[in-house]
């Protein structure tokens, strides 16, 4: 069984930040990078999923 991503996003830079989104509530900051191989890479820590723009999130 595969489970979604809690929230998945777009970008144009497959080098990108994340640091949760909630300010105090969130985590701290860890940069991540997209391989162009997958197209996407989670956050380790809220599991936010980046997809690379034109690639396609479900590989």
């Amino acid at each position: 069984m595969t489970l979604e991503a809690p929230e998945t996003k777009i970008v144009e830079n497959a080098r990108v930040a994340c640091d949760g989104g909630e300010g105090a509530l969130g985590h701290p900051r860890v940069w991540l990078q997209i391989s162009e191989d997958t197209g996407w890479v989670e956050c380790p820590y809220c599991d936010c999923k980046y997809v690379l723009s034109g690639h396609d999130a479900q590989k």
